[in-house]
Order: structure tokens, then sequence, then C-alpha cells
């Protein structure tokens, strides 16, 4: 399974919502806090692009040179059509500071040097060191996930009905749908026939490190659940 610093860094390198909250700023719209880009530098920080007007640039402008404490929040949310579509959620607490001259004209980065985090996702909870997520890599498939899975729900939707073969006991789920999908395996979330939701997990035979590994894959697990 990928570790916690590994689900967070691809929490954060990846599509999901996110926001920021700043002392001084608990009054600006949702919208407002939210980076229009985010990355994560060689040392684990965290950068965050806003217009330079916004009230997140503006918190960090009014602490000058003294280190304001921030928390990023993300909400990874499943791309398909699922009961309960919130996947995870992470908090990434720290120390945020205006990196000038990075950014382009009329927008400015902001530094989040990173102190706490905590995920809780569809693995768990788990606390990470930041010496941890510095050191993760986000999941290969992170840049594809939303799409391949938008994919298998609209173009395979009867090979992924019919992974319910290969669920034991519960054999015979009466809807399957992709749920989340990494370099180790397949999430999908099933209903029975009473409505009721559960997961299953099918781990592919070794990790995969492209959307061609991927494929091999993929087609192996449908070939076992037509056997």
């Amino acid at each position: 399974m990928p570790s916690a610093a590994e689900r967070t860094r691809t929490l954060v390198q990846s599509t999901c919502s996110a926001r920021l909250v700043v002392p001084g700023a608990a009054a600006a719209g949702e919208h407002e806090l939210m980076p229009e880009a985010r990355t994560v530098g060689t040392d684990g920080e965290v950068f965050l692009l806003y217009p330079a007007a916004s009230p997140a640039v503006r918190a960090a402008t009014h602490a000058q040179d003294d280190e304001l404490p921030a928390v990023l929040e993300l909400t990874d949310v499943a791309p398909v059509a699922v009961p309960h579509r919130i996947r995870g959620r992470a908090w990434i607490s720290g120390w945020l500071t205006r990196a000038p001259g990075v950014a382009a004209p009329g927008h400015m980065m902001l530094r989040l040097e990173v102190g706490d985090i905590y995920v809780d996702d569809l693995w768990g909870d788990a606390s990470v060191s930041p010496e941890d997520f510095a050191a993760a890599r986000p999941d290969p498939l992170t840049a594809y996930e939303t799409e391949l899975l938008q994919h298998l729900a609209a173009a395979h939707d009867g090979h992924v009905q019919g992974l319910s073969h290969l669920l034991g006991p519960r054999a015979g789920a009466r809807r399957v749908v992709p749920l989340a999908l990494d370099r180790f395996g397949l999430r999908v979330r099933c209903r029975d026939e009473r409505g009721s939701s559960f997961d299953a997990r099918f781990d592919f035979p070794a990790p995969v490190a492209d959307v061609h590994g991927l494929r091999r894959a993929m087609r192996a697990l449908f070939d076992a659940a037509e056997r």
C-alpha cells in the first residue's frame, strides 16, 4: 500500500481542492483562499500561487518578516458518481511567507514551511513527519487518475461490473463503480442487494510505473474476472 507520506504528497500534487486557512483572512470567500497552483519544493516546502491582491497574500504581507501560521486543507472527491464521494482529507500546517520574484506579474507565490501533517483517507488516518513528506513522491498515475476512472466508468462498465465475480462471499454485487486508482491497484465501491455500500480492493501483481503498465495490469484483472 502507499505510505501515508506518499498519499499526502499525491493529494498536494493532484487536482483535488485546496484551501488555505490563515489569520486575518477568515472573512474571505472560499474561492479567494484556493490557490491557483501548488507544488512541492526540493526541501518539502509547499509553494502556493495566488493573485497579488488575494487575502492570503495580504495576510502574509502584513506579517512582514514574521512567519505567519497557516493550514492548507485538502479535500479529495471521487471523480465519478458514488455514494459518499469524499475519498480523503489532509491538513498541512506550518508557517507562511512570501516568495517574491517567483510568480508572473499580478501574482505572488507563497511558501508554506511544513510543520505538522495529518491525512485521513480510504486507507485510514495517520500523521506524517515533514521529513517523510519531503522524501516521498506522488503516485505516478495521479495526473491521469481522474480521466482513467471516468473512462473506466463510461467505456468499460461491463468489465467493471464483471469484477463482482472476484468478491468472494459478496460476489454478485448489484453495482460496481471504480473509486480510486494508484500504482498498487484499483479500488471499487459496490452496492449489494440490500442497497448497502462497501469497498473492495484489487491489487496488481506488481506496482505499475506508468499508463502502459496499468493497461496490462487492468487487462489481466478483467481477464481474471471473466474466467
